[in-house]
């Protein structure tokens, strides 16, 4: 479903990320573990168009290098971000509805509805302002958002950063349900618990390359990995 090969970014003459090569497929959960600055988000903001990518990035067929942002979306990748990104002034409501596309462009896998019968907290809070909203409010805010466009693929960083325990099982479960109905999830994560638990394929990251590849599994049985890479 979506296939990376060779990526390139760069922020000015800093190099970040150096011929990264990985792929999601549809109803598969993969996790991108490591540490802070090792290029994991530029990884989600350059396969979104907004970081200029260099390298191959294919997305069902269609090579997304060099694609507006907005058209990128419109194809049907989703995108969580770091910061979540809401709309502070505007309601729970208005900010679900930005995520809406024509009901023809889709197929209605996600709903109002069924954002809040999945997290009622935003059902309860439908009109407040989303500024006010808990961060683990917010956070769920974000995916659904993301998810009312019901896209094939979804980009999701650091979901369960700063939640409480509860809300990161809510997270899990979402994003266990997104594969169950065929979407593909790029996970990144810096919690390993969560990656080990939920994702199907890990993929471990640092100075910019790919380090490691392979199964929850593989994963615990690679100390020498965990210690390289991930432990701080």
């Amino acid at each position: 479903m979506l296939k990376i090969e060779d990526l390139h970014a760069f922020y000015g003459k800093s190099h970040v990320l150096r011929g990264v090569s990985m792929e999601v497929k549809g109803g598969q959960i993969v996790s991108l573990l490591g540490r802070n600055g090792v290029g994991r988000s530029t990884l989600c903001k350059a396969v979104m168009g907004l970081v200029p990518p260099r390298g191959h990035i294919e997305f069902n067929g269609m090579q997304l290098s060099g694609m507006a942002p907005h058209s990128i979306a419109h194809a049907g990748l989703g995108y969580v971000p770091e910061d979540r990104a809401i709309f502070p002034g505007l309601t729970v409501l208005q900010n679900l509805e930005l995520g809406m596309k024509k009901k023809a462009q889709t197929g209605e896998q996600w709903t109002l509805e069924t954002a809040y019968d999945r997290f009622p907290r935003l059902r309860e809070r439908e009109h407040t302002p989303a500024e006010v909203l808990s961060g683990g409010e917010q956070q769920m805010l974000s995916m659904f958002r993301a998810l009312m466009g019901d896209p094939k693929c979804i980009l999701v960083d650091e979901p369960t950063e700063g939640l409480a325990p509860k809300v990161v099982a809510d997270v899990a479960a979402i994003l266990q349900e997104m594969a169950q109905k065929g979407i593909g999830v790029l996970l990144v994560e810096q919690k390993l618990s969560i990656a080990l638990d939920i994702a199907d394929r890990i993929y471990v990251m640092g100075d910019g390359q790919i380090q490691f590849e392979g199964t929850p599994e593989d994963l615990r049985n690679s100390p020498e990995i965990r210690k390289e890479w991930l432990e701080v």
